[in-house]
């Protein structure tokens, strides 16, 4: 029976994850709650969803196997709190919380009452990056050296309708983007053991230039370019620079170097390729084959994956642990930065077994 699925945050994100979930066998979308009802009112009939209810009443209803916690950040922790105290799994969109004691407190929580915890990004189980998976595992590159990845851009008050937030607390090019990347190097190359760089805020306030908030400034209370480096339990070393202060670059999302060849890894927030290897034997980059399903947007393929591992009493893929990890890995990257220092890891979850060469 398809597990039934109740979604508290009906915001810009929702539409795809209601497409995919709706049309996967093994969730059912049953209830919507916002603190909008006419908003969930409205995704409801879109996607034929039979419930509209409030957030109390979906978290106490007993048809709810799952509670997808689309929350703003912000709210992450409360919400996907109360949702464990209720007794359902649930799945949050990232970061997994903000607080580190927080995102602690969750995994804790979920362990005590033999609940399952999931956390965005999902894309990471998609066709490009577990095409690289599989290529670093069959040894194509040969032992993995080291890593590097660059998400840069010059902000989001340009575009973005209500843009304060990316430069609060909580928020920062790392928190924004950060789990796309870090989540798709932790199932790439396992988990990292320590942590160092260092992070500055560029300009202490921005200009919003879209609407409709076109003219307000923005205080920054986050560094907003942070060079962060990764030392991994393999051995492997990993630099990624996040950045809101970057015009313009041509570096590749992220990139691998084996002690064989090189391999460029496709944008993680997405779930497709293109793939390219570089060998020792060749003369240029070869452009892999991307045949594993999931190539288009399969987001909530996080949460189909959690409902089938639950009923099948294995590990999820998208899990709490490395959500966790994700969380504490962009907290010591701030940690360092202030402190001047190597900072040791307390997480080191097992590495997410890959996804099959089948549709779950």
């Amino acid at each position: 029976m398809a597990s039934r699925v109740g979604v508290i945050g009906c915001g810009n994100i929702s539409p795809i994850y209601l497409k995919n979930l709706g049309a996967f066998a093994g969730t059912e979308v049953w209830a919507l709650a916002d603190q909008d009802r006419t908003r969930a009112e409205s995704r409801a009939s879109e996607f034929n969803v039979p419930h509209v209810l409030e957030v109390d009443q979906l978290l106490a209803a007993p048809e709810v196997d799952i509670v997808l916690n689309l929350t703003i950040p912000n709210a992450h922790y409360e919400i996907a709190k109360r949702a464990l105290e209720a007794g359902k799994h649930v799945y949050n969109e990232k970061p997994l919380a903000i607080a580190w004691d927080e995102g602690q407190e969750l995994v804790r929580l979920a362990t005590k009452k033999g609940l399952r915890i999931g956390c965005a990004p999902d894309t990471v189980l998609g066709a490009g990056i577990q095409t690289c998976r599989e290529l670093i595992d069959d040894g194509v590159i040969g032992d993995p050296v080291a890593v590097q990845a660059f998400m840069m851009c010059r902000g989001h008050e340009s575009w973005h309708p209500d843009p304060a937030f990316y430069y609060q607390k909580g928020g920062g090019p790392m928190f924004d983007m950060g789990p796309y990347y870090l989540t798709a190097l932790i199932n790439l190359l396992g988990p990292v053991r320590r942590v160092t760089g260092s992070a500055r805020a560029t300009f202490p306030r921005r200009l919003i230039t879209s609407q409709p908030k076109h003219g307000q400034e923005i205080e920054v209370e986050v560094p907003t370019h942070l060079s962060t480096v990764l030392d991994f339990a393999n051995g492997a070393i990993g630099q990624i620079t996040t950045s809101f202060d970057v015009v313009a670059h041509s570096m590749s999302h992220i990139e691998v170097y084996g002690s064989e060849g090189s391999l460029r890894v496709p944008d993680p927030n997405g779930f497709g390729g293109p793939v390219f290897v570089r060998r020792m034997s060749g003369q240029d980059w070869e452009e892999v084959a991307v045949v594993r399903p999931y190539a288009e947007n399969s987001r909530g393929l996080g949460v189909l994956d959690m409902a089938l591992s639950a009923e099948a009493l294995h590990n999820h893929r998208a899990n709490g642990d490395v959500a966790l990890h994700v969380l504490e890995i962009m907290h010591a990257a701030h940690w360092a930065s202030e402190q001047g220092r190597h900072i040791e890891l307390t997480t080191s979850p097992a590495r997410p077994s890959p996804m099959p060469n089948h549709e779950l």
